[in-house]
C-alpha cells in the first residue's frame, strides 16, 4: 500500500473527496449510522492515506495533543471493505502511529475505538481506559498507547 501523510490545505480536491467517501461508505452506510462526519476538525489534522492502484483505501486523521483530546489522538479507522482480508488496518495504523511520533515528537496516542476492535488496537500497544461508552449509537471505549 502506498501511504501518503498530508494537512488538509496538501489535500488535492479528488484526494478529499475519496476521503469524505470512503468515511461516508464505511461508518453511515455500511454501519447504517447517521452522524456528521465533517465535524470541523479535519483542518486541524494530518491525514494518513492508503492507496492501492491509485484507489484510496485506507484512512486515519491524527491530532496533535491538545486538539481532540489532552493527548495527540487517532481517528476515523478506516479500511475500504473489500480491502479488509488484506490487513491494510494494521499498515494504516501503524504509519499513523509514526507520523504522531515524528511530526508531533510524542508517543502517547489515545482513540476511542469501537469496542469489537479492541484486540486490534491492542495489538498495537493500545489499552483500553475507563469504561465503555456509546458514540453516535455504537458502544466505543477510549484507548491510549504511553
Amino acid at each position: 500500500m502506498e501511504i501518503k501523510i498530508k494537512s488538509f490545505k496538501e489535500l488535492n480536491l479528488d484526494e478529499l473527496y475519496a476521503v469524505l467517501q470512503l468515511r461516508a461508505e464505511v461508518f453511515v452506510l455500511e454501519q447504517d449510522c447517521v452522524y456528521q462526519d465533517i465535524d470541523g476538525k479535519d483542518q486541524t489534522a494530518l491525514h494518513i492515506l492508503g492507496f492501492k492502484n491509485e484507489k484510496l483505501v485506507a484512512y486515519t486523521r491524527c491530532f496533535n495533543a491538545g486538539i481532540y483530546f489532552e493527548e495527540a489522538a487517532i481517528g476515523r479507522v478506516v479500511v475500504k471493505e473489500s480491502y479488509r482480508k488484506f490487513k491494510l488496518g494494521h499498515e494504516i495504523l501503524d504509519a499513523s502511529i509514526t507520523a504522531i511520533e515524528n511530526r508531533y515528537k510524542t508517543s502517547k496516542i489515545k482513540l476511542s475505538a469501537q469496542q469489537h476492535l479492541t484486540a486490534f488496537y491492542e495489538n498495537h500497544g493500545f489499552q483500553q481506559i475507563g469504561e465503555g461508552y456509546l458514540e453516535d449509537g455504537i458502544p466505543h471505549i477510549a484507548m491510549l498507547k504511553e
